[in-house]
């Protein structure tokens, strides 16, 4: 079974398991695993409580397994100012509901570890689309944050020494906008790792279960 940790496109794929990012203001009900969140990109000040509210009646389904994707970027025009509070109130809506946390982060690691610490965050934290050198991945991981691989594992070779040093016990993968498929993430990702394909979807299964606490049905 493959678990494909972010993902903007249900694929219907029976050997698939996706969490599929879903907006409040943009919700398809007919999807069975979803995160939900205000990306930073969406924030849209007078639309922010009718966004809260659809997120906080959508936590309570069971078919929704985590928040996000929300998280800081610097590289936008919205400031910080107005980005850190609703990231944090999602991160207090994820350990209310005990959620774990799909997180977009630009250029703001030390911040992001920064309000972790800061509002005492317990739940699982995933860095989506993670691309940066092995120094930012460590200090992540001495934060217990996850780190999931994407497109960059796919077009940059010089974050195969990263995967490399990431322990088998903290990292996810994922397609998010990509036209590869999860498969294709998988197969780089095996090779990085000097493993079989099998042995990867048992790391990633057990990954899953740990951080989800869901089994990743076989078939």
């Amino acid at each position: 079974m493959y678990f494909n940790l972010h993902t903007h496109r249900f694929s219907n794929d029976p050997e698939v398991l996706e969490l599929v990012n879903q907006y409040p203001d943009e919700f398809d009900a007919s999807i069975p695993q979803f995160s939900v969140g205000i990306h930073p990109w969406r924030i849209v000040p007078e639309r922010l409580e009718q966004d809260f509210e659809v997120i906080e009646v959508k936590l309570s389904d069971n078919k929704c397994l985590a928040v996000g994707e929300c998280g800081l970027d610097k590289r936008i025009e919205t400031p910080m100012a107005e980005q850190i509070p609703v990231f944090e109130r999602q991160l207090q809506l994820a350990e209310k509901h005990q959620k774990p946390v799909v997180i977009h982060c630009v250029a703001a690691y030390q911040e992001t570890i920064d309000i972790k610490k800061k509002l005492s965050i317990s739940v699982p934290m995933i860095i989506h689309g993670f691309s940066k050198n092995t120094q930012v991945a460590q200090s992540l991981l001495d934060n217990g944050f996850y780190l999931s691989f994407g497109k960059y594992l796919l077009r940059n070779p010089e974050l195969e020494s990263v995967f490399q040093s990431v322990p088998n016990d903290k990292f996810f993968l994922e397609t998010d906008m990509i036209d590869e498929t999860i498969r294709d993430v998988y197969e780089i990702a095996a090779k990085y790792k000097g493993i079989s394909l099998d042995a990867l979807q048992e790391i990633t299964s057990e990954n899953y279960r740990t951080v989800f606490k869901l089994k990743l049905s076989s078939h």
